[in-house]
């Protein structure tokens, strides 16, 4: 495989997603956001064509749609009916992997998609809302997705508003434990963390190009992880590019990450 070496951030940061949904075999993958969404396209046409994907609404795909807007003779490759209750059982059974972009994540990798500042019952910012996710974060695998890796996102302390459970004893649910939290990984615009330190400590898994490792604690609102090596994350091939490319035909992952640079910072 041929190794690009003109590709952008938001390209780097959709390869580096899609290695979360790689070893998956047959789990519903849902990507909120474009990234989130392109990495699980990218993963369904390379590393696990068993992956499976909906069309967002009802109908399990055996094709990922491309994002934005499709030519009107557009046919999706709709291959069988995926509604509210097989939803759910899948959920609960744990043959999910969703991914997704919190405002805040703590030390705990709990997250926060509800509301900033002031209290619970007056916020000074109101966002998207919990909606299901404290039930997804307790029965199947999350990923998450940061496009500006900084201090508030990585803040000091706990959430402002926990909306997921996280690898905090002090609120897990009654009846589980830490054993069933599956935090899989945190692709930022820096870099690729998991929660696979001690004590499920933050850990840093790889530095993007030209991107160093003290740039990620200073940018981190808590002490990570460092192993004695780090790798660099793998740049794209010319191969992936093009997948990307197909699937988002309207260059939409361009608008992801601000100015979007090269994927290359070095």
């Amino acid at each position: 495989m041929t190794t690009a070496t003109d590709y952008t951030l938001a390209e780097l940061c959709i390869v580096a997603a899609s290695q979360a949904f790689a070893d998956e075999g047959e789990v519903l993958a849902t990507g909120i956001g474009v990234i989130p969404r392109l990495a699980a396209s990218l993963a369904m046409k390379t590393t696990n064509p068993d992956l499976m994907m909906t069309d967002s609404e009802a109908w399990m795909l055996s094709e990922p749609n491309p994002v934005g807007k499709r030519p009107a003779d557009f046919v999706p490759a709709t291959e069988s009916w995926m509604g509210f209750s097989q939803i759910f059982d899948n959920v609960w059974s744990g043959k999910r992997h969703a991914m997704l972009g919190p405002t805040q994540i703590d030390r705990w990798g709990q997250s926060n998609t509800s509301a900033l500042g002031g209290t619970y019952e007056q916020p000074k910012v109101m966002m998207l809302g919990a909606r299901g996710f404290p039930g997804n974060s307790i029965s199947h695998p999350n990923s998450f997705f940061v496009p500006s890796h900084n201090t508030r996102v990585f803040m000091e302390g706990e959430c402002d508003f926990v909306s997921s459970i996280g690898y905090n004893p002090a609120r897990l649910p009654k009846g589980h434990s830490l054993d069933d939290i599956d935090i899989r990984y945190v692709i930022t615009d820096l870099c690729v963390m998991d929660f696979g330190g001690p004590d499920h400590q933050i850990r840093l898994v790889s530095v993007h190009p030209g991107i160093s490792a003290a740039q990620v604690q200073e940018n981190t609102g808590y002490p990570v992880f460092v192993p004695d090596v780090v790798p660099t994350t793998a740049a794209p091939t010319q191969a992936q590019l093009a997948v990307i490319a197909q699937m988002d035909p309207h260059n939409q992952r361009a608008a992801q990450i601000k100015d979007n640079p090269p994927g290359d910072r070095s």
